[in-house]
């Protein structure tokens, strides 16, 4: 399948919904096998970004592949899938 997009920049300030949103795109990368999802938590404080990286890391963690942080654009991270 193809590439999911999560773009992060409207609710930057709100935990609850930024978790919404995380958990929402990983489920549906999962149903529909995702190879990647890219999120833009965008380039501020980097805050938004280690938030991002901890949640994925605990409730995720087994079902990605790999994460890769953009070290072209520091406001975007991939997450990677392998499915077979």
């Amino acid at each position: 399948m193809g590439n999911l997009k999560l773009d992060l920049h409207d609710i930057f300030s709100n935990d609850r919904a930024i978790e919404q949103a995380l958990t929402s795109v990983m489920q549906e990368a999962v149903e529909k096998k995702a190879r990647c999802v890219e999120i833009i938590p965008g380039k501020g404080s980097g805050q938004l970004k280690k938030h991002v990286l901890r949640f994925l890391e605990k409730r995720y963690k087994g079902i990605y592949h790999r994460i890769e942080k953009d070290d072209k654009n520091f406001g975007r991270v991939f997450v990677h899938f392998r499915w077979l």
